[in-house]
């Protein structure tokens, strides 16, 4: 199977970069299943509803979320009516939608999203990722039960996604990251297959403070004192993320980082 990943869409000029290219790069690529994180697509903090119909229309098969999955308050009912939206596993006993779910790819391949929180440097606690996790891995196992599985890990700190990426391998096709919105330069394939990276960064605009327009940021960094809200910055977007080939055990046989539109250097498959 041929998997795309695209990190956090960041507000505006994320979603019309996303509309921009997602499109081609399947046509290009011949792309069997695309994932797109939407947890800053809505003024850069969470997702609506209305931009969630917006991604998926832009050709994402699915989505995931975040810590912000539902700041835009409306997610909470949208979430219930529309499968193709998956929040963390991890984030409230209590929260609506779910954290893991199965979708059927070009071809009739089943693919597994799933998503976790991690707990290092994250502003609210949440419960272990790895136990959620070890009860969705056991249910589904890769090679039997579907074909392709892809975890979406959102936090902080890269020893703990670095820490989850060993665990997953042999269990996963992909383990990559999210959520700092910088993308890293670590693409690898793990000894058991499982394709890695540290973070996908994100689909916006660069030429920024992780996405929000500078002054703001700069202005709290400099005087420790806030003066407005953050705002996400409305520049030319850099589509950002991962592309993995599997073999037909389902475990990663290629990997390449994703770079396409904006001020980054280009990258992708060839």
């Amino acid at each position: 199977m041929k998997l795309l990943f695209l990190g956090d869409v960041m507000g505006r000029a994320g979603r019309q970069a996303v509309a921009e290219h997602l499109h081609r790069l399947r046509a290009e690529w011949d792309l069997d299943f695309v994932v797109v994180n939407g947890e800053n697509a809505t003024s850069g903090m969470g997702l609506s509803g209305a931009h969630a119909k917006a991604l998926l229309e832009a050709g994402a098969d699915c989505i995931t979320l975040g810590d912000h999955a539902f700041d835009q308050k409306d997610m909470l009912q949208f979430i219930e009516q529309e499968p193709r939206i998956v929040r963390p596993l991890n984030f409230s006993k209590a929260a609506p939608g779910k954290g893991a779910r199965v979708f059927t790819a070009r071809g009739g391949k089943r693919v597994l999203v799933t998503q976790a929180l991690g707990q290092v440097f994250m502003k609210r606690p949440f419960d272990d990722p790895f136990s959620a996790l070890e009860t969705v891995f056991r249910a589904h196992p890769l090679g039997g039960q579907v074909d392709a599985v892809v975890v979406d890990f959102h936090c902080e700190a890269t020893s703990e996604k670095m820490a989850m990426g060993h665990w997953c391998d042999g269990r996963a096709s992909l383990m990559v990251g999210t959520h700092t919105h910088v993308p890293t330069a670590d693409a690898m394939i793990l000894g058991k297959g499982c394709g890695y990276l540290s973070d996908a960064g994100m689909c916006g605009d660069y030429n920024s403070v992780i996405g929000m327009q500078r002054d703001e940021p700069l202005r709290r960094f400099i005087t420790g004192m806030p003066k407005e809200r953050f705002a996400p910055a409305l520049g030319p977007a850099t589509v950002s993320g991962v592309y993995v080939e599997t073999g037909t055990d389902g475990r990663a046989v290629r990997i390449d980082m994703v770079r396409q539109g904006g001020v980054l250097a280009q990258s992708g498959p060839q």
